[in-house]
């Protein structure tokens, strides 16, 4: 890497973001300490003033790292990029050793015994005793394992509450931060993508208790129990939801989610396209992939075609996407708009370039002409072959949802006279909350927030009230001693089965 020092103003944006620190401003000038640069790119990616010449040379003594798709020359005694491997006389050496489970175990924490994992019996039609200055609907003490334990049990009204819906497309349903719509409601937001899915965040305390809160609440709890759903992101789609089904956006129900971004699809496939094509595009919204670059098209042969795309790059063969209503979730409608240009002296008359996107739903196959214009001709067996090789890999398009939950508050005084030791128990996993029977992920820090699948929950075991809240099915099952010892209410336990009750083992 150098400096164009006639171009650098000094801005010290390539300072704040080298990740080797191998970057100092001099007499308000970049300069670069050779020794520790990797070549990472990461300078040159963000000067604003085109003033970092890009020149990846090897230097004796100089080892390349082919642990990610950045490919860090690294000198000896000196770190990549992601400081996780270091050059040792010529050998990249990964600094942390590889951990055995016993180095890390106080770590990861202690997994609540079996015989407290699953309650005595569920929250489910027990009923509440908001606001909680009595103890809960149903305390109950029985065997499990030989061991003497304890569920208590509440429908607990949460205001805290709200649920996280995955939606396994690479169909675009609106930009990030649009409001989500019940009628002319906001009910939540899109919040992020993940690994093939959008993700939407609807309700939360601040929506639960605003203007919309009641529809916020009916909509929470539709989800929660796999009712249908039908939202309406602002600017964007409109939405069909249940969970456990595909989705419906704007009238059109994809059938499958991607196989993973353009670049891994590349990865996986990379074998396959080398025999289709001379060149392979794969459109994708996060990144879309050009396999002559791409470090598997340079593992099975692929050559240099001279096509430039017009996305910007990540890395060689990894370019950002956008988003819209073509190809893999992208602009791209007509699929020759992704080629920005061609190097006429490496791309030649003859030449094929399969583009296709990451579900193999759509794909075409092109050929240079003499005239150096790209003709589309008719997908050949082996194209055929690649595509539906993507395709079958691809899981079915779905809705799930995760319903998220805060029940450190008065809750707690129904279980035990020291609400405090509660926490600490459930956190130490002395006592483990589950929801209607399911397991739930609780959050590290401070109360009690958590996760449960509602898919892992009977379907109709959520509600709400009009404070507005919702209401949970939440279960705390303890070993006997550790409930006395932290103040339960010994006085309303009840043998398990109860006598005169329908609930079973």
């Amino acid at each position: 890497m150098k400096i164009n020092t006639d171009k650098c103003i000094g801005c010290g944006f390539c300072v704040r973001d080298c990740p080797v620190e191998a970057v100092r401003l001099r007499k308000k000038k970049a300069v670069i300490n050779q020794e520790k640069c990797t070549s990472c790119g990461v300078c040159f990616r963000v000067c604003e003033n085109d003033a970092v010449i890009f020149e990846r040379t090897p230097s004796e003594g100089a080892v390349q790292c082919d642990a990610c798709p950045i490919n860090c020359l690294i000198h000896p005694g000196y770190k990549g990029a992601c400081q996780r491997y270091r050059n040792e006389e010529g050998d990249l050496i990964r600094i942390t050793p590889l951990q055995t489970y016993e180095a890390v175990k106080e770590i990861a924490g202690p997994d609540p015994p079996e015989s407290i994992r699953r309650p005595l019996i569920t929250a489910i039609g027990a009923g509440t005793t908001y606001p909680d200055c009595k103890p809960a609907p149903a305390i109950v003490h029985g065997k499990k394992n030989d061991v003497d334990v304890v569920t208590v049990v509440t429908e607990a009204p949460l205001s805290y509450s709200s649920v996280m819906v995955k939606i396994d497309t690479d169909v675009q349903v609106g930009e990030e931060g649009a409001d989500i719509l019940v009628g002319e409601r906001k009910v939540g937001m899109v919040v992020t993508e993940q690994y093939g899915s959008k993700m939407l965040s609807i309700g939360g305390v601040n929506l639960l208790t605003g203007e919309n809160g009641f529809a916020v609440a009916r909509t929470i709890t539709a989800i929660a129990n796999r009712e249908p759903v039908r939202l309406h992101v602002k600017g964007g789609s409109k939405l069909e939801i249940q969970v456990g089904q595909a989705p419906v956006i704007d009238g059109v129900r994809p059938e499958s989610m991607r196989v993973g971004c353009g670049s891994a699809t590349m990865g996986l496939f990379a074998p396959l396209f080398r025999d289709t094509a001379d060149e392979v595009i794969v459109l994708d919204s996060h990144l879309t992939s050009l396999m002559s670059e791409h470090a598997a098209g340079k593992f099975v042969g692929a050559k240099a075609s001279g096509i430039r795309l017009k996305f910007r790059m990540s890395t060689p063969g990894r370019y950002f996407g956008d988003h819209g209503p073509g190809w893999g979730g992208t602009s791209i409608v007509n699929p020759l708009d992704v080629i920005a240009g061609i190097d006429e002296k490496i791309a030649l008359p003859g030449m094929r370039v399969l583009i296709t996107e990451t579900t193999g739903r759509n794909g075409a196959l092109f050929e240079l002409r003499e005239d150096r214009t790209f003709q589309e001709i008719d997908l050949s067996p082996k194209a055929v072959n690649a595509l539906d090789a993507i395709a079958s890999s691809c899981e079915p398009s779905l809705v799930s949802a995760v319903y998220v939950g805060g029940t450190g508050g008065s809750a707690r005084a129904g279980v035990t006279r020291y609400p405090i030791k509660l926490t600490a128990a459930v956190h130490a996993s002395r006592a483990c909350l589950t929801v209607g029977g399911a397991p739930v992920y609780v959050l590290p820090g401070g109360g009690i927030n958590f996760l449960v699948d509602v898919e892992r929950v009977k379907a109709g075991s959520f509600s709400w009230t009009p404070t507005p809240a919702t209401i949970c099915p939440i279960e705390y099952t303890m070993e006997r001693e550790a409930y006395e010892k932290m103040g339960g209410h010994l006085e309303a336990m009840k043998p398990f089965p109860i006598p005169g009750s329908a609930a079973r083992t």
